[in-house]
């Protein structure tokens, strides 16, 4: 953890002021150490150069299984792909110039694959995730003198309000068991005219007939590694039925989802056969996984971004649903 980034840190309870103690520095970072709240005193750790705000186990330990498995599978600089690049831009509908030299936050980072385009802009970032997927972003971004990674809660976020140019959170808020109360945790971390973005699952009529949903009562229940498991063995079998289907003409794209795999190759089609493999084991996990699965309407989201007093508000369906505004 850079010294740095003490000017934004604060408690996640009280809000008041953090002191560095018991502080190991390699490399001109602290490496392990504690934060002190100089209020309530209580203590958060900073364990291999991460600030964790949050407890080891949580509701998304898959995500901290998931992104530690594929760790470089979905960055750009990984795939030679601007996949990651073209979703950021396509989602916020920001210019990579607006980003030059601003602060950014990241909610929901994972192993960083939009926190590695953010950087390419020459902005300072600051990447967040409640699970151990941290480990990952860090091993992925350290590198960069530009980026900072913070182990935290959504719900209870340790930065001083008003910290921040711009904050995107892409993929992750249906994740969350209370989808609402995380999305408003998010514009408060806005400097005045700062910009913010987020994406979610559409709530459609067709995920009703989706057996991503028919099935998720038993997956998210298993083991991560069983599932991991029982997905690399299933994933050569379904995914040339997909791949199949999706050849179809008109219908094909979409009764593609019939088949419970992630097929990316009518979406990506520069990927590689053995990427699309990589990316459909990477996916299908996702999609059973994670605890929480919470779509929402394009209403609802509207109705938040109203909610918090944003401005210029846009909601719009992209593939996924997506919103912005400015505070």
């Amino acid at each position: 953890m850079k010294r740095e980034l003490l000017d934004i840190l604060c408690c996640p309870d009280c809000l008041n002021d953090l002191r560095v103690v018991c502080a190991e520095e390699s490399l001109g970072e602290i490496e392990n150490g504690e934060l002190q709240c100089i209020a309530c005193s209580r203590t958060y750790p900073i364990i291999r150069f991460i600030p964790r705000f949050v407890p080891a186990k949580n509701y998304a330990g898959n995500f901290g299984f998931q992104w530690n498995r594929f760790r470089k599978t979905q960055l750009d600089s990984h795939t030679g792909v601007a996949i990651s690049r073209e979703r950021l831009f396509f989602s916020t509908e920001w210019k990579p110039e607006e980003l030059c030299g601003k602060s950014v936050l990241d909610v929901g980072c994972g192993a960083g694959r939009f926190a590695e385009v953010t950087l390419s802009t020459g902005a300072r970032v600051v990447a967040v995730d409640y699970s151990s997927a941290v480990e990952a972003c860090y091993a992925n971004l350290s590198p960069n003198s530009r980026v900072d990674v913070v182990q935290a809660d959504i719900y209870h976020l340790p930065f001083r309000r008003g910290s921040f140019d711009f904050v995107y959170c892409l993929g992750v808020l249906q994740h969350t068991p209370d989808v609402r109360g995380a999305f408003m945790s998010l514009p408060e971390q806005l400097k005045p005219g700062g910009k913010i973005a987020v994406d979610v699952y559409p709530a459609v009529v067709l995920n009703y007939l989706w057996p991503k949903y028919w099935l998720r009562p038993i997956t998210k229940r298993m083991n991560p590694q069983t599932l991991l498991r029982a997905v690399e063995r299933l994933v050569p079998w379904m995914l040339p039925v997909s791949a199949m289907l999706a050849k179809i003409p008109v219908i094909g794209r979409r009764l593609r989802y019939a088949v419970p795999v992630v097929n990316h190759a009518p979406d990506y089609p520069a990927l590689s056969p053995a990427q699309i493999t990589e990316w459909a084991v990477l996916n299908t996990f996702d999609m059973f996984g994670p605890a929480y699965d919470q779509p929402q309407s394009t209403a609802t989201l509207d109705r938040w971004f109203r909610e918090a007093a944003l401005r210029e508000v846009k909601v719009y369906r992209r593939g996924h649903l997506c919103g912005h505004g400015v505070r």
